[in-house]
């Protein structure tokens, strides 16, 4: 099968540089390469963020990248990528009016704009995953860049796709309140890489103190305030946030400064450790140096970081909220804990650093889980599913979806 993945704001590519890496990514990288590995033609279309960049690249994994110049080839916050969209959809019309993919899979909602834009000038059907939705940012008062029009466009999107992909079942019913027929819309989540995200491996340096580690970007919303005042009811443990800028420039991070002043209220500064930005190659090992992996955000849409956790067969303990409550099965990989409870998240993870044999349980069932739902492969394979279900709407002859003649 020939498949246009579409992701206007992440590039694949990233994964293997030193490019600031997000879930978006993740999720691409590990699906087009597993895609491949299947025998499916899979070619990704995202945004030039760098001038020297080729416009085509095969990546190590089977797939194709193909930059496209849409607005200026550096970072740009989603928001300015926004008013590049219309030239990135005219792209992608130049580029599959020769040669049409069989389906489109687009992710995220401006990356969907553009590809059912080019899409449906040439006839060609379109999956379309969202991986974070407005609405439910707008319920948790997170705004982000041109709020109202995303609100507008992504009920647009949701309803003109021919298949819409949730990542979790949280999203599913935010799908189905934006008016998204229950009847087209599957969940499948993200995946992780067990291979590289084992229980076997190298450990990040660490102290001889319990470590509670934790991963995600320097935002209020993502509940690092709420383990840090969950400290001095664990006066023996360390509390590492891996993220941000470089070790170099956390002192110029609002965020951090505070967080800092929050620890140091608390008088628990002297076990709160800012690691800074970590490479994706050097996850495995940083995830593997903890005792316990927390994410306790008031709101999260997957949680990508607590399922490559329980892969490294590390127990998670993590919001109740968003895919999380699909992924972390409670007393079982983690706990599952009320978001901004600290006392709840304290007694959460105290439990599981006083007891070895829970701590190990725990771990091997979130490995156990991690590689027979979550592994590419199988996502991969459910994704396959999807475009089975999609209506072929261009008269090509026999065009085969996944080793069936349509």
């Amino acid at each position: 099968m020939k498949i246009a993945m579409v992701s206007e704001c992440a590039c694949p590519l990233a994964l293997s540089s030193d490019d600031r890496v997000g879930g978006q990514a993740v999720h691409v990288a590990g699906l087009s390469a597993a895609l491949a590995r299947q025998g499916h033609e899979v070619t990704v279309y995202t945004r030039r963020h760098d001038p020297d960049s080729p416009q085509r690249v095969i990546a190590p994994q089977g797939y194709t990248v193909v930059h496209i110049a849409a607005g200026p080839a550096q970072h740009l916050r989603s928001g300015d990528v926004f008013g590049h969209t219309g030239v990135f959809a005219e792209a992608l019309v130049a580029n599959w009016a020769t040669d049409p993919p069989d389906v489109t899979h687009a992710h995220f909602w401006m990356s969907g704009l553009a590809a059912q834009l080019a899409a449906r000038a040439l006839g060609i059907p379109t999956v379309q995953t969202f991986r974070t939705l407005g609405v439910a940012e707008r319920r948790h008062h997170v705004r982000g860049d041109n709020a109202e029009a995303r609100l507008k466009l992504e009920k647009l999107v949701a309803k003109q796709a021919d298949w819409v992909v949730a990542t979790c079942t949280d999203e599913l019913f935010d799908l189905i309140r934006l008016g998204r027929s229950r009847a087209q819309i599957s969940v499948v989540p993200c995946g992780v890489d067990v291979e590289t995200f084992t229980t076997e491996g190298p450990l990040a340096e660490r102290s001889n103190r319990p470590r509670i580690l934790t991963v995600g970007k320097l935002l209020p919303r993502n509940g690092f305030d709420t383990m840090i005042e969950a400290l001095p009811g664990m006066p023996d443990a360390e509390y590492v946030i891996v993220g941000g800028p470089e070790n170099g420039r956390l002192d110029d991070d609002p965020e951090v400064r505070r967080l800092r002043a929050l620890a140091a209220r608390l008088a628990v500064s002297d076990r709160v450790v800012f690691a800074g930005a970590v490479g994706h190659a050097d996850m495995p090992a940083m995830l593997r140096s903890a005792d316990v992996v927390t994410c306790t955000p008031a709101y999260e849409s997957f949680g990508l970081v607590p399922l490559e956790a329980m892969a490294c067969g590390v127990p998670v303990v993590a919001s109740a909220v968003g895919g999380m409550v699909d992924t972390v099965v409670d007393d079982v990989t983690g706990r599952l804990v009320t978001p901004q409870r600290p006392r709840e998240c304290a007694e959460a993870v105290t439990r599981i650093l006083r007891d070895s044999f829970l701590r190990r349980s725990l771990g091997l069932a979130g490995r156990d889980r991690a590689c027979a739902r979550y592994s590419w492969d199988r996502v991969a394979e459910d994704t396959c599913g999807v475009y089975e279900r999609v209506p072929v709407t261009r008269d090509r002859g026999r065009t085969r979806i996944c080793d069936r003649q349509v």
